[in-house]
């Protein structure tokens, strides 16, 4: 175990302070969207019931049509199977909840002689399995909920992650840019249930590896702990403006599970590619934000409400207007993803060179060129439905 997690804040850019208090997820927005009465309104239940029954008035607006929300809830299948698999036990599982639908292991472990080398093997599997980015980081306390939350009785509940799995692997699912670029749509919407399927089927395949070797493992989603300080620990990106872990590879377009577990692995260092300054330059996703939720300024420690952290740092996000926009328009919305210059698609020769320019002091040319060239527009989901049914 790791008895000073915060000696690599500097390398991660955290700046945490002695005020700082962990969280518990009854405090979360989606949780608070049940029980607390500031947030929960007709508006909101409906939001939530629409991923699994159908609306009786579909909208009339394009993106929000009934193949529309048809797609959206379909791409959800495979987590909500496994979230309601243990609702009677009062568990959500994945959201709320630890995976819990893994056969036991064998007595005997197999033997491990270098942790690097073990790290290399998970990162294989893992990659097997479809993840799009692994990493590795240490286990640390600060990021780990107080209590869970317990939807049956409204209230918290106590955590059971085991405090002796020193080691954390971090997962990324890519999500699909073509979707993401209709936000605001229902369509858009299925870029989410698509990348928490592939989480979901990462995160159960390699750990049920790491508990067939003899180790134990805990397979978490968007349960258990933030997901984001531990993505930044392990390598896989950068915070930015809009509160979302931006990496090299996808930008800000993933979706991020975690594995507890005590199999020996060495681990990754914090990267930087220059997205804290270029951040700083640009505010394109708070221009964008229907709601003025994401911050203009320099980051701070200011907190808009409950649903925020204590004694951090950074640029945090009004999650209240936020998720009230989201169940106004009866569907998750990412136009912050869709206009930030980091969503690109980085396989190509320019976007990469771009990404470098962005990384130095020419970052202002960069936001030029992309403001110029890559303005972030929606795209109609109209055009998305006739690329690939259209002979």
């Amino acid at each position: 175990m790791n008895n000073d997690p915060s000696a690599s804040d500097e390398a991660a850019d955290f700046q945490v302070h002695e005020n700082f208090e962990r969280f518990s997820q009854k405090f979360d927005i989606y949780s608070r969207a049940f029980w607390d009465s500031e947030i929960r309104t007709e508006k909101t239940d409906r939001f939530f019931e629409t991923y699994r029954t159908p609306l009786k008035k579909w909208k009339t607006v394009e993106g929000f049509s009934q193949r529309d929300y048809a797609l959206r809830n379909a791409s959800w299948h495979l987590p909500d199977i496994f979230a309601e698999l243990k609702e009677s036990e009062n568990r959500r599982e994945g959201f709320l909840d630890p995976f819990t639908v893994h056969r036991p292991g064998p007595e005997d472990r197999v033997p491990v002689d270098s942790p690097e080398q073990m790290s290399r093997e998970v990162k294989h599997v893992a990659k097997a399995f479809g993840a799009d980015l692994v990493g590795i980081t240490g286990y640390d306390e600060r990021w780990v909920y107080t209590h869970a939350y317990s939807r049956l009785g409204e209230t918290e509940k106590p955590q059971e992650l085991p405090e002796d799995l020193p080691n954390v692997i971090v997962i990324a699912q890519e999500m699909k840019k073509d979707l993401l670029d209709t936000v605001p749509s229902a369509l858009s919407g299925a870029a989410t249930g698509i990348g928490y399927s592939a989480d979901t089927l990462v995160l159960l395949g390699l750990t049920q590896y790491i508990i067939n070797l003899g180790y134990r493992a805990v397979a978490t989603m968007n349960d258990t702990a933030l997901a984001v300080p531990y993505a930044i620990k392990a390598g896989l990106g950068e915070y930015g403006r809009l509160g979302l872990l931006i990496t090299e590879e996808f930008g800000p377009r993933v979706r991020i599970g975690k594995i507890f577990t005590d199999l020996p692995l060495s681990h990754d260092v914090p990267k930087s590619f220059g997205v804290k300054k270029f951040c700083e330059t640009c505010s394109r996703c708070a221009d964008a934000c229907p709601v003025g939720a994401i911050p203009k300024g320099p980051p701070t420690d200011e907190v808009y409400n409950k649903s925020n952290l204590v004694g951090i740092t950074k640029w945090t996000v009004n999650a209240e207007p936020c998720f009230k926009f989201w169940s106004n328009q009866n569907s998750d919305c990412s136009i912050c993803v869709r206009v930030c210059p980091y969503n690109q698609d980085f396989t190509g020769f320019w976007p990469r060179a771009w990404r470098w320019l962005a990384g130095t002091r020419l970052r202002r040319l960069a936001l030029w060129l992309v403001n110029r060239f890559v303005p972030g527009d929606r795209v109609s989901p109209a055009a998305w439905w006739r690329r690939g049914t259209e002979a």
